[in-house]
């Protein structure tokens, strides 16, 4: 089996991450794409909201797919980085290939993360091209590791959490850039009303 690790804010998850998740099943990339939050105590993310809302919001995407599953993995007491989350589902699973999904922006500086050598060297990344002048230049960067990347298919279009978190502040139209489902929940929650809520 084929494993897509889907690692992210998703701060609120939206209609990319979604559609994102269906074109590599579609595309046969991947057989289960397991979405994997980032953690409140990542320091570069210091403004999350509480784990337990963007677990709840992603729980509602994978209701609507089979081969979508949500971890709480890194939503610990303490940072937990991506080379730890990769190497727990390798040994989880020791006998399926595992792909790490990476937008060209992360691709970037991923050498620059913790143990950044290490993951590079040990894993294989679908890469979702989000700018093509972009990706060129990456691939020669990282052309020592270049057995290791998939390219995949897919123009993400533009959507942003930021931008979403500012539409819901002002209370503004959101029903094209979030499920209606996730939205309500948003709603019934209170979420992102505040300034304080807003996430890097």
């Amino acid at each position: 089996m084929k494993i897509g690790i889907f690692g992210g804010s998703f701060n609120p998850p939206h209609k990319m991450h979604e559609e994102i998740a269906n074109e590599l099943l579609k595309e046969q990339l991947v057989d289960t794409i397991i979405f994997v939050p980032t953690g409140m105590k990542y320091e570069y993310k210091n403004n999350l909201i509480d784990n337990k809302y963007r677990l709840d919001m992603l729980n509602i995407i994978a209701s609507h797919n089979k081969n979508f599953q949500v971890s709480d993995f890194e939503c610990k007491e303490e940072v937990v980085y991506t080379h730890q989350t990769l190497d727990y589902y390798h040994k989880l699973y020791p006998q399926d290939e595992l792909f790490f999904i990476c937008g060209t922006d992360n691709l970037s500086y991923i050498d620059k993360w913790k143990k950044g050598e290490y993951l590079l060297e040990n894993y294989n990344y679908i890469i979702i091209g989000r700018d093509t002048n972009q990706l060129e230049p990456l691939l020669e960067k990282y052309k020592k590791y270049k057995d290791h990347f998939i390219i995949s298919n897919i123009s993400p279009k533009s959507i942003s959490s930021t931008m979403i978190r500012e539409k819901i502040r002002k209370n503004e139209d959101c029903s094209n850039y979030i499920r209606e489902d996730v939205l309500e929940y948003i709603k019934k929650n209170h979420l992102y009303l505040e300034e304080k809520d807003y996430g890097i």
